[in-house]
């Protein structure tokens, strides 16, 4: 805490003290308010701006103090000024009072409880920036509710001091108009507990959630308006709970998820099952750099004590044992295995043409026959239907020919010189394969450096690892155009203002995934995309019409086969039990590898994104070269970068480069999950020797450059006095 925040702390709690030492407190009953009721009158009949200014000063520091005593100051005001500047000056001198309580209470403790409790008190102020006005619009209409603490708890909330004076403002006026009145009757009344009747705080109540419910009955009018169109399409039963369309990663799971709570399900896919993660993304990437990997370590064979090993290699057997695992994984995701579980599978191309019904074009049984068509109806739809690789229309693309992510995998001769354009974590992943294997590689990259996501520190140490391994990268390079020049094929790209010629065998796009939302009816049905082409979908993953829901890559913002499985349990869950409860998609803990050689993996922030957030952070660092089994395993290489809460060891975000980082990571996502800090890291028993270890060792670094020197100057003092 600053300086000037313990000087407000001080002043703050002078004033209190003051007031209960000097035995303030006691002017502020009923009995004494009566028996100086008179003097106070005769007062203001001579004074009148001396006695109402001092009353409306004394008032305004009752509230920002959060003082007792308000009520019989409101009372008074009315016995004193009457109901119209009773209410007027009582009606300012509250809500300014609030405000001050207020600000002081944001100025010297939302920081601390924001960077301590932001994660947990997320969906708090996303709910504060929606509907905070009205929440506290709420709160001010029931008297019985301590004001004090809503000054104070509204102060570690992002809602701005303009609303809560306003609101403020009106929400206290019914109240005020109420006990101001009472005051001019002060004769009569012999307690304050029977103001307010159990009728009249019900009927503040009701007044203060009208806001709450006409916003909730405008939005229903809103649904009606947009079924209002397709209201005759709408089945009086359907054929099921719900209908996917897509078998990728979330597809899969949102229809095991239904299956599982006996939902009747019916998914819908018309390429293969398993999606791109199977086919054409994760498990073939996976299996060709594990096939690289080993390649690249009998090279290094020296480093491990072998003075030479042979070693041969067929790359059509190289691609043929790639096919051979995805058919080995594949029956994970079969049609066999999901109808067991009680999935309806269907083979064909599904189109929306309503918001319940969806069409399937099915391909005929036999040769010659026609495709056959069939409508099933469903209460909610989910969208899963992925990504596909980016084709950017560059000139003479066409010409020259392509690979993508997508077709890479049908090759079985080695490109002898390898165009790779773009530097993102595709394309750094397949130009080290190919460079492994032997491909003449060359990764072209408009940014000025490689995964750009990451630090730049993280960039430059890939950069400089593929440049050893002999990839030619052509950083700051822009792709103009294609030609073939004699024979040989060539990309004119751009790089600081002048023109170049790259010559090539093969080039490979690895330029990121365009969402897959054209095709299936959703211009008809008006779905919007956002500006990065996905799906436009709110927080609980629906779209325009609240029983139509999307997932996975075509609805972002991340593009990772985890991220959409995680998609789907909302989707799934919204879907079938929205109408009781809806979960909020949370991406409070996302993490994510790139499985170069060495291993990129990151969960929460990193450097860069703090400092473009203006977050405080410090950093931990531990190099593993100095962990003994990377010594062991020549894997000495890297190093782990945590991000913490400055003066606390709760994390904010982990990266990690070096030899199994994918799996080093994990224990950084359970930390930021259950909010465990590094002190509980370090108290963790890790086996030795083991790559793991690393996760402590950074804890202990964090740890020693919080060591409490002074307890261990006297720790120093004492062991020696016992010599």
């Amino acid at each position: 805490m600053t300086r000037r925040r313990w000087l407000l702390l001080l002043v703050l709690a002078a004033g209190v003290t003051a007031f209960f030492t000097l035995g303030l407190h006691r002017y502020f009953t009923l009995a004494e308010v009566k028996s100086r009721q008179g003097q106070l009158q005769a007062l203001f009949e001579h004074e009148p701006w001396l006695v109402a200014g001092g009353f409306f000063a004394a008032y305004l520091a009752m509230a920002a103090l959060s003082l007792p005593g308000a009520v019989m100051l409101t009372v008074l005001a009315g016995a004193i000024f009457g109901v119209l500047w009773g209410t007027v000056i009582v009606s300012f001198a509250s809500s300014l009072g609030a405000t001050l309580g207020f600000l002081a209470s944001r100025f010297l403790f939302r920081d601390l409880v924001q960077s301590r409790f932001g994660d947990r008190l997320a969906a708090i102020n996303r709910g504060v920036q929606r509907d905070g006005a009205f929440y506290l619009f709420t709160l001010r209409l029931v008297p019985v509710f301590p004001f004090f603490l809503v000054n104070l708890l509204m102060g570690l909330t992002p809602v701005p001091t303009r609303t809560f004076y306003f609101v403020s403002q009106l929400g206290m006026f019914l109240g005020t108009v109420v006990y101001v009145n009472v005051g001019t009757q002060l004769a009569r009344v012999d307690s304050l507990q029977g103001i307010l009747s159990p009728g009249l705080l019900a009927s503040f109540v009701a007044l203060g959630l009208l806001p709450l419910v006409a916003r909730r009955v405008a939005t229903a009018i809103g649904q009606r308006k947009v079924y209002a169109p397709w209201r005759a399409r709408r089945p009086a039963r359907f054929d099921r709970n719900l209908v996917v369309i897509g078998a990728g990663s979330a597809g899969l799971v949102t229809a095991y998820i239904a299956a599982a709570v006996k939902a009747s399900v019916t998914l819908i896919e018309r390429h293969r099952m398993g999606g791109d993660c199977l086919n054409t993304g994760c498990v073939p990437s996976k299996a060709l750099i594990r096939s690289a990997r080993l390649l690249h370590q009998a090279r290094r064979s020296q480093a491990y004590g072998i003075r030479e090993m042979q070693v041969s290699f067929d790359f059509a057997q190289v691609m043929e044992r790639v096919q051979r695992v995805i058919t080995t994984i594949e029956p994970h995701d079969s049609v066999a295995r999901y109808r067991d579980l009680g999935v309806d599978c269907v083979a064909g191309d599904a189109r929306l043409i309503s918001p319940w019904e969806v069409e399937v074009t099915e391909p005929p049984a036999r040769a010659g026959e026609p495709a056959t068509r069939r409508v099933i109806s469903a209460r909610n739809i989910v969208i899963a239907t992925g990504a596909r690789p980016l084709v950017p229309p560059i000139p003479g693309l066409d010409t020259v020919g392509y690979l993508t992510s997508d077709t890479v995998w049908g090759i079985r001769e080695l490109p002898q010189r390898l165009l790779v354009l773009g530097g993102g974590p595709i394309g750094c992943e397949l130009a080290q394969c190919f460079a492994r294997f032997g491909s003449r590689v060359t990764l072209v990259e408009r940014a000025p450096r490689l995964l750009m996501r990451e630090d730049p520190e993280v960039s430059a140490l890939i950069a400089g690892d593929f440049a050893a391994e002999g990839i030619d990268l052509r950083l700051g390079h822009t792709a103009l155009r294609f030609e073939i020049q004699d024979g040989h094929q060539q990309l004119i790209a751009e790089h600081d203002g002048a023109s170049l010629a790259i010559e090539f065998d093969t080039v490979l796009l690895a330029l990121g995934r365009s969402p897959n939302t054209t095709g299936f009816g959703l211009e008809e049905l008006g779905i919007a995309t956002t500006a990065a082409r996905t799906v436009e979908v709110d927080g609980f993953l629906r779209t325009r019409y609240p029983n139509i829901f999307a997932c996975g890559d075509v609805a972002g913002p991340y593009q990772f086969t985890h991220t959409a499985a995680h998609m789907a349990w909302y989707a799934a869950v919204n879907a079938l039990f929205g109408r009781w409860r809806r979960f909020p998609v949370d991406w409070s803990v996302v993490p994510w590898c790139t499985f170069t050689d060495p291993e990129v993996a990151r969960v929460g922030l990193n450097e860069t994104e703090a400092k473009a957030a203006g977050i405080a952070v410090e950093v931990t660092r531990y190099g593993i070269d100095d962990l003994d089994r990377a010594i062991a395993d020549e894997a000495a290489h890297g190093f782990i970068k945590v991000l913490t809460v400055p003066g606390s060891d709760r994390v904010l975000g982990v990266t990690i480069v070096g030899e199994h980082a994918g799996d080093l990571i994990a224990e950084y996502v359970a930390v930021m999950k259950n909010r465990i800090g590094l002190n509980r890291v370090l108290g963790t028993m890790h086996i030795y020797p083991t790559m793991a270890e690393a996760n402590k060792y950074v804890a202990g670094e964090w740890k020693r450059a919080h060591a409490p020197q002074r307890v261990l100057g006297w720790l120093r003092r004492y062991h020696r006095w016992q010599l």
